[in-house]
């Protein structure tokens, strides 16, 4: 069995969920030709690093995340900090030849995408942008009946995806509201999700029309260097200004003919992680509910008239993926599973010598969207997406 030593840049949320999904790759893919192996994880501090280390399983700890890229034993650089930070990480990482999973969105600005997709293009290692709700087994049963025609021609998509951790104003100002390193707000931090799913389902994204606004025009200042995603309220704070935006709805055309519209926003008391696709086809329709995560809802134009309406398929060994996770439907998947379902696909890829989806390429178009959308908010006019072409990586439309 083969070895694949990760380190990982950064100790926060998303390094929890990146260093369960490692442990939990062999659990579930068993037998494996790959085993990962948690080497080194970098943090802000030594502290924190080593704190890190032992909480995460790593059995090695840096405040210089340089050193993960400059050891010859690591093979894999995970990347899993603020946005602004990708680029950076991820260049130098593939320049020295490792394999690299970073964390959504591909990085805070579009010249910063194009940036990391070039150097993809010039290594010849595995490259992967963490869009993990696509790895969620009922989406993937979704794209399999779309593949095999069962909905028909898609006429459209609806997508949203609906948060209420930031409708206090109270919560404090995370990075996530500061466009010098977010880069955006909803459309970035959880929109991007939706665009890629949309990518995934029904096809590239040609044209857009959005507008955005920003609810909450300022935040009492966070303590501490720990990003706590509203968990925390600091009424009493000096405030900052906040820089980006709170919500987004935009119509979209696809490539293929179909129409839809996409809804992001992190301020809708109620919804916590609200991500539902409904997509309607000349046979039938598919919808799905993250927050009901083991179930897709169908309904078949060749269902008889007495018996027509959406009906529950629950995932499970039949479905895919379902083989490697749970033995029955409905016993439950989680937000890990979907972590460990992406690792196992990315590290097989390394193994055999492969690639993975969606890569550094599909992160890019995802930004090339993003950019069409916070532009045409900027105008209120239709506003066309440029089209990546993979066999060459230029733009197609600009």
């Amino acid at each position: 069995m083969k070895e694949i030593t990760v380190g990982l840049i950064g100790g926060g949320f998303m390094g929890k969920a990146h260093s369960l999904a490692y442990s939990g790759v062999p659990m579930f893919f068993w037998p494996s030709e790959f085993l990962p192996v948690k080497r080194t994880i970098a943090e802000a501090t030594p502290e924190l690093a080593a704190d890190a280390a032992t909480r995460f399983g790593f059995t090695g700890s840096t405040s210089d995340w340089r050193s993960i890229v400059d050891d010859p034993e690591i093979d894999v650089v995970d990347i899993a900090t603020p946005n602004n930070l990708h680029p950076e990480m991820a260049i130098a990482a593939l320049a020295a030849g490792k394999h690299v999973i970073c964390e959504k969105p591909l990085a805070h600005t579009l010249d910063d995408a194009a940036r990391m997709y070039a150097a993809s293009r010039e290594s010849g290692s595995v490259n992967m942008v963490a869009f993990n709700y696509r790895r969620t087994p009922a989406v993937a049963l979704a794209k399999k009946y779309i593949e095999e025609g069962a909905i028909g021609e898609i006429l459209n998509l609806r997508g949203t995806y609906l948060q209420d951790w930031s409708a206090d104003p109270d919560s404090p100002l995370s990075w996530r509201f500061k466009k010098s390193v977010a880069g955006s707000g909803a459309v970035g931090d959880i929109l991007s999700h939706v665009i890629d799913l949309a990518h995934y389902l029904v096809g590239s994204i040609s044209d857009v029309t959005a507008l955005t606004k920003t609810y909450i025009a300022e935040r009492p200042a966070q303590s501490g260097g720990s990003d706590s995603l509203g968990a925390s309220r600091n009424a009493g704070a000096a405030k900052e200004a906040v820089d980006v935006d709170d919500e987004v709805l935009t119509m979209v055309k696809f490539a293929n003919g179909a129409v839809g519209s996409l809804e992001a926003t992190r301020n809708a008391w109620g919804r916590n992680n609200f991500i539902t696709l409904e997509i309607h086809g000349t046979e039938g329709s598919i919808y799905f509910n993250y927050e009901n995560r083991d179930e897709l809802q169908v309904c078949f134009r060749s269902d008889g008239d007495d018996r027509r309406g959406f009906r529950t398929v629950y995932t499970g060994p039949n479905h895919p993926n379902g083989s490697a996770l749970w033995p029955i439907p409905a016993l439950g998947i989680g937000y890990g599973e979907t972590k460990i379902i992406e690792a196992h696909d990315f590290f097989t890829a390394i193994a055999e010598g492969g690639s993975v989806r969606p890569d550094f390429g599909d992160g890019y178009q995802v930004a090339l969207v993003e950019d069409a959308i916070l532009r045409s908010a900027e105008t209120g006019a239709w506003t066309p997406v440029p089209q990546l072409d993979r066999a060459s990586g230029t733009l197609q439309g600009e």
